[in-house]
């Protein structure tokens, strides 16, 4: 049987539970005597509720209760209680907390009703008076009013470096332009649900669609005052989320505060459209100067950043800290504003701050080196960085230029004609674009446990959750290699409050984070077994260290001498044991704090424009990663893929459009809010660079979700750029903006 499992094209162990519908996801629970809530949403954008008429809905035969901020049982008072593990600096919105109303299509009501027709229908029913005050949610209107926030969410944009402002003055070429693109909405394919369930005595537990059980746990103790005890949340499948998971959404203090209120199970679900009315990307305005000498050298930087936030938290991104991350320059200098609008607070998506700092930088980037006269690729290899000139420390690992070679090579980047609309096929213009991009490789603390069983099966488990990235898979994987088991002896449980501690999972860390602790677990699961093998006085193990054994083929085994072997099955009957258990809790090491670890990308894109029409097509796409140790190149090479259809989408679809006259998204539903389909996609080729990195955690690994995306929407505008000499600079790329 095979052990070696890490490196390995696995496929997806949850997989046949997804495709014949056995994954439950956090509406899919069944449960006896279930009732439905559906959430009335306010028509205005802003001022208070002056009157609210419930009577009609209370009277249909089957509503149990329509709450809302008169009726509902007692909360929290303070803002701390409502504050989660991803939450900004700030004042955390509090559903159903008084009359106010901050943003449009706040949750007022939850009507609550034996079924979910029912409960639609009378929610229909209730009817609402306000009194209206001004609001505000044009960006552009509010961004003379753009402020520091005292405190920001992110990385506190760097002091500045050198003399930016005198070496942009005297510097041989400039770019002086401004970036932006528009508010974007997660919209993953299960929309955010829960299912509170009455387990009687005061105790629930709770379905949610979270990236984090235990944010959940600590959210519903905080705002309802309920013991830990008493509160067990699940999330075992999440059906995407992207960042719209990290935080706990109102349907979760929906459904609890009815389920503790009326004893009884209830579910609440939220529509497509009301996917809108919570956290998103945020529009983003960016200001890029720079400048380079005669022989390409880039001399000076300036970035400023104008982010849109909520009036009532100040949500900041890593937006600005690129430059110094990516690219060698002596003059630097950044800043970060906040734009308060009557909206609510954005909230982390997919690469936050890095998919919008880069984008705008390396557009910048590719502009300079067309004025500079120098390839695009060469460019950005002559002005190099080894160095994280944010933090001035060395990266832990970086194989950007491997990268660079290795996707030029399968592009054939040599064959590109350097000058705008000297391409093209037939009708259409054909354009090749470049950029390269970053991600933070970071390792948080984390816990996990395992058991192994007489009869050889191995139960690894921690609190962290699987998003449809493969973390099941790559678990599992870990401890099979670790314990020198076959895949199918693993089972690997997460999205469970009850289990040991993880954070979030979020931001590309999960990888290196629980599987530093899976890892460690094992390995303390090993030391336990020897330990039990030199219990007997004539075991050839007794004089053994941990580090001279090894566990292979379901055995463990003298290193230097193969055939002094025990299966770990009779280790455990002999010793009559009907388990083993290990819990272990890993952290970063005090090595990592030297130095810089980020995941890098180059991405090559071909892009055809038809001439007459205006229509792009991104035709070829080839994207070099160094991701530090790869565990699953399946698993690996499908978050990728997702992050460079996403990269497709941001760069020529995405865009929640605001009308003003409302203060409301209104193409809030998948017809109208725009994503890459099939068609859109076409060649895509992935290369994992081999790169090896013995500082960022014990696996070697940087994770992948993330550095999939950053990248594809700046080479995709390059490549417009050079296929019709237009430079669009606001996202998305419309055929009227190249027209």
């Amino acid at each position: 049987m095979a052990t070696n499992q890490i490196g390995k094209p696995q496929n997806r162990v949850d997989g046949r539970d997804k495709v014949t519908g056995q994954a439950r996801y956090a509406a899919e629970f069944n449960v006896k005597d279930l009732a439905y809530g559906v959430v009335v949403s306010s028509a205005i954008a802003k001022g208070r509720i002056k009157e609210m008429d419930t009577s009609e809905a209370l009277r249909v035969e089957g509503v149990l209760e329509v709450f809302t901020s008169e009726n509902r049982p007692k909360l929290a008072s303070y803002d701390t209680s409502f504050q989660d593990e991803d939450a900004p600096p700030g004042s955390p919105f509090r559903p159903l907390f008084n009359r106010d109303v901050l943003f449009n299509m706040q949750p007022i009501a939850l009507v609550v009703a034996e079924t979910y027709e029912l409960a639609r229908y009378a929610a229909s029913l209730v009817k609402v008076e306000y009194e209206t005050e001004e609001y505000a949610t044009d960006f552009e209107k509010e961004r003379p009013n753009a402020y520091v926030p005292e405190e920001y969410k992110s990385t506190t944009p760097p002091d500045p470096w050198g003399k930016p402002e005198t070496a942009l003055k005297e510097a041989e070429h400039k770019v002086a332009e401004e970036y932006s693109h528009p508010s974007q909405h997660h919209n993953p394919m299960e929309m955010h649900a829960t299912t509170a369930v009455w387990e009687g005595d005061g105790r629930i537990t709770v379905y949610d669609k979270i990236q984090g059980v235990l944010n959940s746990q600590e959210y519903i103790m905080g705002v309802f005052g309920l013991a830990k005890e008493d509160v067990r949340v699940l999330s075992p499948f999440v059906g995407g989320a992207f960042g719209s998971g990290l935080r706990p959404q109102y349907q979760l203090f929906m459904a609890v505060m009815a389920t503790l209120e009326l004893k009884r199970s209830v579910r609440v679900a939220l529509t497509r459209p009301q996917m809108f009315s919570f956290g998103h990307r945020p529009k983003t305005v960016q200001q890029l100067s720079l400048g380079a000498a005669a022989d390409g050298t880039l001399e000076a930087v300036v970035h400023h950043v104008f982010a849109e936030t909520s009036r009532f938290e100040d949500y900041s991104e890593d937006v600005i800290i690129w430059p110094g991350v990516l690219y060698k320059c002596d003059n630097v200098k950044v800043s970060h504003k906040l734009v308060g609008l009557d909206v609510y607070t954005p909230l982390d998506m997919r690469a936050p701050g890095g998919t919008t700092g880069i984008y705008a930088l390396e557009c910048a980037i590719d502009e300079l080196s067309y004025k500079v006269g120098m390839d695009p690729v060469e460019f950005r290899l002559k002005n190099y960085s080894v160095r994280d000139q944010n933090e001035d420390k060395p990266f832990s690992s970086k194989e950007l230029r491997e990268c660079y070679r290795q996707g030029a090579e399968l592009f054939g980047w040599k064959d590109r004609k350097p000058q705008p609309r000297s391409m093209r096929e037939g009708h259409n213009l054909i354009g090749w674009g470049v950029a390269n991009g970053a991600w933070e490789a970071t390792q948080k603390p984390s816990g996990a446990k395992a058991v192994l069983t007489k009869e050889g099966k191995l139960t690894v488990s921690s609190a962290t959750a699987d998003i449809g990235t493969g973390t099941y898979t790559i678990m599992s994987q870990i401890a099979a290699e670790c314990m020198g088991l076959p895949i199918e002896a693993v089972e690997f449980k997460l999205g469970d409050s009850s289990l040991p501690q993880s954070p979030l999972e979020g931001g590309s860390w999960t990888a290196s984070t629980v599987g530093s602790a899976v890892k460690l677990v094992c390995e303390k699961l090993g030391e336990k077994l020897l330990e039990l093998a030199q219990e007997s006085d004539d075991s050839p193990f007794k004089e053994a260290g941990i580090e001279e054994v090894e566990f292979t083929d379901g055995q463990m085994r003298l290193k230097e001498n193969s055939s002094v072997a025990i299966p770990l099955t009779q280790l455990l009957r002999d010793n009559k044991k009907d388990n083993i258990q290990v819990e272990a809790e890993s952290k970063p090491s005090d090595e990592q704090e030297n130095y810089s670890p980020y995941s890098h990308s180059a991405v090559f894109v071909e892009v055809k424009v038809d001439e007459d029409l205006g229509t792009i097509k991104v035709t070829r796409v080839v994207t070099a990663v160094a991701g530090g140790r790869i565990l699953n190149p399946k698993t690996a090479r499908s978050q990728i893929l997702g992050g460079v259809v996403w990269g497709i989408g941001m760069a020529l679809e995405e865009e929640s459009v605001m009308d003003h006259q409302y203060g409301r998204f209104i193409n809030h539903d998948l017809a109208e809010y725009h994503v890459p389909v099939n068609a859109d996609v076409h060649d895509v080729e992935v290369i994992f660079v081999d790169e090896e990195d013995s500082i960022v955690n014990p696996l070697g690994v940087k994770g992948l979700g993330e550095i999939g995306i950053v990248s594809v929407a700046p080479a995709i505008a390059n490549a417009v750029y050079h296929a019709t000499g237009k430079r669009v600079r606001d996202l998305p790329i419309t055929l009227d903006k190249v027209m």
